[in-house]
């Protein structure tokens, strides 16, 4: 009989608690997103998650650990071999990802790969290199308006972007490039986790603006997960962010895109005065996209106060039969060199009103024990070949 009718899973986005024990083999030597933060800026209010024992798991500055959480606490370890977006948030709803996919950050894509995109969609490419969006757009937007030439390049994740002004490249012109390169890099040696649409507006560097005409190519999971176990049980499963396309739109019967975390947050509240039944699995980017990629821990440190006030908005909606599960993908140290993912533990957090217990949970060698733990509750069998094992017995 399940515990719970509503969960809700919120993922924010590169928040990790400290290396892994294999962290120097990904290039990650005594990283801690959280603990860095911290150490450096001057303040740092999140009472909210304070209370949820964020503070417990690794030491803070300005935030005191709590004696007596308002519910569970605990450390996830990544079983899969990699540090982004796909393998983190695949692993959370079972599937270990053994082989990483492609990232192209240190030259750019290799020439045959540029080739073949150049002739199938009648573009020269240009940039190809590892690149900020809104840098890119300064140095080649005016460029590309004048050429009709497209502008491709990547990041420390796991992406080829195309970016296509609305007026001059149009919309349906960059969709359909974007379709052809999705093709190519389906091909193992180029395979990238997302190829991702970048449209944008504006004529001249200084006044380019990304559009929320973004679109998400991404691979299917290569197995069934958590989210097509509960959609075939009929329940709903409910995507806020990136999560739909993280997943390809696999096992999601809602979705809802997000201007931004904030509004990400704003989107769970509504939905958490509204009656469903099954999971609401967010995502929020901003942590990951605009603060620790661009190694900015006052950003990330005010962001996470904005995702606190809202995390004090969402928990007195919360009814004895719901459970919120706080969580993360991987890191983004924004102390630490570059600008890749850090491989790192990841916070677990869950509380629910009809809780009798609270406290430290043993650290678990899997992300994969939320989807089991979420299957769980609702009786539903995990998928042949998923991992992890539930933690519902431990959350009384």
């Amino acid at each position: 009989m399940e515990k719970y009718k509503r969960i809700f899973v919120i993922v924010m986005d590169s928040l990790g608690v400290g290396a892994m024990s294999d962290s120097s083999e990904f290039g990650d030597v005594g990283v801690n997103t959280l603990g860095h933060i911290s150490q450096s800026v001057d303040s740092f209010y999140m009472p909210n998650l304070q209370k949820m024992g964020m503070a417990n798991l690794t030491p803070l500055k300005q935030v005191d650990p709590v004696e007596k959480s308002l519910g569970y606490y605990g450390k996830l370890n990544e079983k899969s071999r990699g540090k982004d977006t796909m393998t983190g948030h695949w692993e959370m709803m079972g599937l270990e990802v053994t082989k990483p996919f492609k990232t192209f950050t240190e030259h750019g894509f290799p020439p045959e790969l540029i080739a073949e995109l150049e002739k199938r969609t009648g573009h020269k490419v240009i940039g190809n290199k590892s690149a900020s969006g809104t840098e890119i757009l300064d140095e080649l937007g005016e460029e590309e308006i004048a050429t009709g030439h497209m502008i491709v390049y990547t990041s420390a994740d796991s992406v080829l972007q195309i970016c296509g002004n609305e007026e001059t490249f149009g919309l349906d012109e960059l969709y359909r490039c974007c379709e052809i390169a999705r093709e190519i890099t389906m091909k193992d040696e180029w395979r990238v986790g997302r190829v991702i649409a970048r449209p944008y507006v504006g004529k001249k560097k200084g006044g380019f603006k990304r559009t929320s005409n973004r679109h998400d190519y991404a691979l299917k999971p290569f197995g069934k997960t958590a989210l097509n176990a509960l959609q075939d049980a009929g329940l709903d499963v409910i995507s806020v962010g990136k999560i739909r396309d993280i997943f390809d739109g696999e096992g999601i019967t809602g979705a809802y895109k997000s201007k931004s975390s904030v509004h990400g947050m704003e989107q769970t509240i509504e939905l958490a005065q509204q009656d469903f039944h099954g999971l609401c699995f967010v995502n929020l980017v901003d942590f990951d996209a605009l603060w620790g990629h661009r190694r900015n821990p006052q950003g990330y440190a005010e962001e996470i106060e904005k995702f606190d006030v809202n995390l004090g908005n969402l928990l007195p909606l919360l009814k004895d039969d719901d459970l919120l599960i706080i969580t993360a993908d991987h890191g983004n140290d924004p102390t630490y060199t570059g600008t890749d993912h850090t491989r790192e533990k990841v916070p677990f957090l869950a509380y629910s009103p009809s809780m009798s217990g609270n406290g430290e949970l043993p650290e678990t060698d899997t992300f994969a024990v939320i989807g089991a733990t979420v299957a769980d509750n609702f009786g539903v069998k995990m998928p042949e070949g998923t991992i992890g094992e539930s933690l519902m017995e431990k959350l009384r």
